[in-house]
């Protein structure tokens, strides 16, 4: 079986130092380059031609936000992970809209990191678990803002979902049983549903919640 080539970006150089020696002394990975920044990230990537390229976020001289995109538009199906320790949403966003193929911190134990690197390199989009999970709270957030509701329609839906009735709903967001009815029906209205079964069918399936 061949190896997975990689070229690695990242400013600390104890930490790509270990990962070239943990790489390079882990059977099916080869690295083929370091670099401390990815200034020249075009460059590098068009001589090596790797499989997959390792990217830190915060370097000096250009971002590894700006790396994605040099590595993209130079070799367009080189494989790209983020490994940074930046958490927050704004970043990660930038790098997948930048082309990153994954995204994976680097408290990710060496095991995990390897397998994403398999991963990425049969097509997929390896992410740490937190990552994951403020993707899929976006895409949550993008459904419901689709359909316009309201943060207090959303209380009732998630509520109509977990079973409740109407005079349930009312009771338990201290609200009378007609506003209660009222935001049903603007819920149904808004979902483009005809009653409680259909919304519930719809949230569930669209994951609006």
């Amino acid at each position: 079986m061949n190896s997975i080539s990689l070229v690695l970006f990242e400013d600390n150089d104890r930490l790509r130092e270990s990962l070239v020696f943990l790489l390079n002394n882990t059977e099916g990975f080869s690295v083929l380059a370091d670099y401390n920044n990815c200034n020249d990230a075009a460059s590098a990537v068009r001589i090596y031609k790797p499989d997959v390229v390792l990217m830190d976020i915060d370097m000096p001289g250009k971002t590894g936000v700006e790396g994605v995109r040099m590595v993209k538009e130079a070799m367009p199906f080189t494989a790209v992970i983020m490994f940074t320790v930046f958490e927050d949403e704004d970043k990660l966003f930038e790098c997948l809209c930048a082309g990153a193929n994954g995204y994976m911190l680097k408290k990710t134990p060496p095991g995990k990191l390897f397998e994403a690197i398999q991963e990425v390199k049969d097509g997929g989009a390896p992410m740490s678990p937190s990552i994951a999970r403020k993707v899929l709270n976006s895409f949550k957030h993008i459904r419901s803002t689709q359909y316009n509701l309201t943060p207090r329609e959303l209380d009732v839906l998630q509520l109509l979902i977990k079973g409740y009735s109407s005079k349930m709903i009312a009771s338990e967001l201290t609200i009378s049983f007609d506003t209660a009815r009222s935001h049903l029906k603007n819920i149904y209205t808004k979902l483009h549903v005809n009653c409680g079964k259909e919304a519930i069918s719809k949230a569930l399936i669209e994951r609006i919640l």
